[in-house]
């Protein structure tokens, strides 16, 4: 069971307090995008196994969006933080790095899905 810390309300619940979002920090296409590029950011998703971002709302609580880190290889969370980040903040990729190393932390730091 996910253990989430709501960064807003300061709630920390099981995973059915929230509601899952899926993949974070996607680049929305605009009216100019092909349809190609629609039918990509609408359907394909990385779906990694190791450390991935995504979106959670605090449905049950205070029913804001957040983003989280986690492993869905062992359901670890890193971190949490709020959904209008460009990206996880340096606290969590440092937790990233500490946990998994270096290399991962960078990998989900540029978007990237990492493969640990």
């Amino acid at each position: 069971m996910l253990m989430l810390v709501c960064p807003y309300c300061g709630v920390t619940a099981e995973e059915t307090e929230f509601a899952p979002g899926g993949e974070a920090h996607l680049s929305r296409v605009g009216p100019d995008g092909s349809d190609e590029a629609f039918e990509a950011y609408l359907f394909a998703r990385a779906n990694p196994k190791g450390v991935h971002l995504e979106r959670w709302r605090h449905a049950y609580g205070c029913g804001k969006w957040f983003l989280a880190a986690r492993c869905t290889a062992t359901l670890e969370v890193f971190g949490t933080y709020p959904a209008q980040s460009k990206g996880p903040p340096p606290a969590v990729l440092d937790r990233i790095a500490d946990r998994r190393g270096a290399g991962a932390a960078a990998r989900v730091g540029r978007g990237a899905p990492d493969a640990s």
